[in-house]
Order: structure tokens, then sequence, then C-alpha cells
């Protein structure tokens, strides 16, 4: 369990932080932008949560917690027969998303127009945590590309923006508060 006694350390002043394996890098390290971007939808989940429908907080509170091991996955670099096996996002985690995303999904009708951002005020801040959601996949991609990452994260934020849509139309009335987009309208 963590344990912090003291908030600042002055170890940042010079623009390096630590990563979960004591390695010091940039604060705009790859690997920092990333597990940056969860703890931001970490965040807006949680303002999300100031007007969550009750049968939401469950799912919420257990996608919260499921961040915080994203964020300590990307930011232990992957090393071979580690002293301390890191905490990691697992094919479990992916699996329970798809089952909350089937299960609100077959209450919902098929949509004929994209959805704009919208409806009521915790719809449309699941929408804020989605595309932020979809910033965090981008840069966990980049960051695939010159680092070894669990592969497994990157299906969890795939995952992850598909159920933060579903429950945006789900909590906007099952998809009747939806604010559909009318292509050309304005021309």
């Amino acid at each position: 369990m963590v344990k912090l006694t003291k908030i600042y350390t002055r170890g940042g002043d010079k623009g390096q932080t630590s990563l979960g394996n004591g390695q010091r890098v940039s604060k705009d390290d790859a690997r920092v932008d990333a597990y940056g971007d969860v703890d931001e939808l970490n965040a807006i989940l949680g303002i999300a949560r100031l007007h969550e429908d009750e049968s939401a907080a469950k799912i919420l509170n257990r996608i919260q917690n499921d961040l915080f091991d994203l964020g300590a996955d990307l930011c232990t670099p992957h090393e071979e027969n580690p002293k301390y096996p890191p905490l990691r996002i697992v094919e479990a985690q992916v699996t329970w998303l798809e089952e909350v995303i089937d299960s609100l999904n077959s209450e919902l009708s098929p949509l004929n127009s994209f959805i704009l951002p919208g409806g009521s005020a915790f719809s449309a801040h699941l929408h804020h945590a989605r595309t932020v959601c979809r910033r965090a996949e981008r840069r966990m991609v980049s960051l695939a590309t010159v680092e070894n990452i669990n592969e497994i994260s990157i299906r969890y934020v795939n995952r992850l923006s598909d159920l933060l849509f579903v429950m945006s139309r789900f909590y906007n009335q099952k998809g009747a508060a939806d604010v559909l987009w009318v292509p050309g309208a304005n021309r």
C-alpha cells in the first residue's frame, strides 16, 4: 500500500520525475505524457460523478480504481525478471468493460447519426472523459512505438472509451435525450 507523509520532495524542481522503477526521466517524457492523460481522465470522471446516476456509481468507482492500476502500469517500464513484479492491467479488466458495454448497449436503440456531446450534465462529462480517454490511447500507442508497454493496457483504454460512449447514451434517458448530428444542417 502507498503511504504518503510528505507531499513535496523538491525532486521535480528541475523538470525530472521518477518512474515506478526509480528511473529519473524528463517530465515531458512520452511515458509521463501517457500516464498524465490517464490521470486527467480519472479527474474528469471525478467531476462526472458529481452528476452521476446512482446506478453508475459502482461502474465509475471500479473504473477510477482501474485507472490508478493503469497509471501504475504505464509508469513502470518493462524489465526482465524485476525484483518486485509491477502492477499491470490484465485481461479480466478488459473483459469486465466489455460485459458492462454489452449490458448497457442492449437497452439502447441503434444509432442513425453521430452524437453531439451533451444532453444531461452527467452525459456531457462522460463525453468529455471519452475524448480524454482517446487522447490517452493515442499517447499510449505512440509510447508503444518506442518502448515496450503492456499491450493489454491499450485494449483497456480502447474499450473504456467505448464504454464511456455507451454510458453517455444510456444515462441520456437511454438515448432519448441524445443530441444528434445533422450533417450540413447549417449550410
